[in-house]
């Protein structure tokens, strides 16, 4: 079990597969703002309105020098479906060994109809160019939380 991400702490490094068929590497993305939003799984409704609604503001995040994305513990080829089918103009990580899930402890228990599941509890974690987190969301609504973090992002930029 991880300790909570806090804000003003390092962010966990890691490297995962994207869905572009690169690999990215936390590490090399310093100079720029990163934004980490972890969501349960592709082509579900909150998880498509959430991964829509960034995209509809990636252009925003982009001008304030953010890099948005996407992880799950869903496979490259889904990831790839999903992005098509949404059009969504940044990349998504699989974390399918729950590797990077763990490091920033969003594995939670889930009860679904009486059955319990370890599942990926929405959270967004908010990067600085230095690599410190500046803010992190826990038990994320899907609907307005990418205009909530596009604001928190350009209040520390502007």
């Amino acid at each position: 079990m991880m300790a909570d991400i806090l804000a003003g702490q390092p962010a966990p490094l890691f490297t995962l597969p994207a869905s572009d068929g690169s690999t990215v590497e936390l590490a090399q993305l310093c100079g720029q703002y990163v934004v980490l939003y972890f969501y349960p799984k592709d082509n579900t409704p909150g998880c498509t309105l959430e991964t829509r609604q960034f995209g509809e503001l990636h252009e925003q995040f982009q001008a304030a020098n953010a890099v948005i994305l996407g992880i799950s513990r869903d496979s490259i080829k889904s990831h790839q479906k999903f992005i098509e089918k949404l059009c969504t103009p940044f990349l998504l990580l699989s974390d399918s060994d729950s590797v990077v899930c763990t490091l920033y402890d969003v594995l939670k228990e889930k009860n679904m109809y009486g059955k319990k599941s370890i599942g990926v509890e929405r959270t967004t974690v908010l990067i600085d160019p230095e690599g410190n987190v500046v803010q992190v969301w826990r038990k994320v609504k899907a609907d307005g939380h990418a205009g909530a973090v596009l604001a928190a992002l350009q209040s520390v930029t502007s």
